[in-house]
């Protein structure tokens, strides 16, 4: 069976998750390290691990397989997601594949290193935008249309 998992901190798409979770009957976790309100819904399970670095990401990587759907802006993450067979989606509908996530993850460390470099290289990145949220649910849906086959 499907599961959506949801790294749940700082994910801006949760609401728009859990809805379309829920029309297709799937359970969702939205996995934490806190800060999270029960959720009435009885599709939605929030989890809240240990406090410390990579927790939530640990759990949702030891559990996510073949067949589920994760939700993450955290490439590490991601990687070890595809690596043991879900899908994977970033919060702007951006699927990351076998094809795609080591180019994300070596991106990430150089634009790590850049900013550790060099101190003024320190801005953020671009906003999310109403275009971000309708891409996200767009891939959620197809994703896991795809995922329940």
């Amino acid at each position: 069976m499907t599961t959506l998992f949801v790294d749940a901190d700082a994910c801006p798409v949760k609401a728009e998750a859990e809805k379309v979770a829920t029309r297709h009957r799937i359970p969702m976790k939205l996995v934490a390290n806190g800060g999270l309100r029960l959720s009435q819904n009885p599709f939605v399970e929030v989890v809240i691990v240990s406090e410390g670095p990579d927790v939530a990401d640990m759990w949702i990587a030891d559990r996510a397989g073949p067949g589920d759907v994760v939700i993450t802006g955290d490439i590490p993450l991601a990687a070890r997601c595809v690596e043991g067979g879900a899908q994977v989606l970033k919060h702007n509908g951006e699927r990351l594949t076998e094809a795609n996530v080591r180019e994300a993850l070596a991106m990430r460390d150089l634009m790590t290193d850049l900013r550790s470099a060099d101190p003024f290289r320190q801005g953020g990145g671009k906003g999310f935008t109403k275009q971000d949220r309708s891409r996200f649910l767009d891939a959620l849906e197809r994703t896991l249309r795809e995922a329940q086959k």
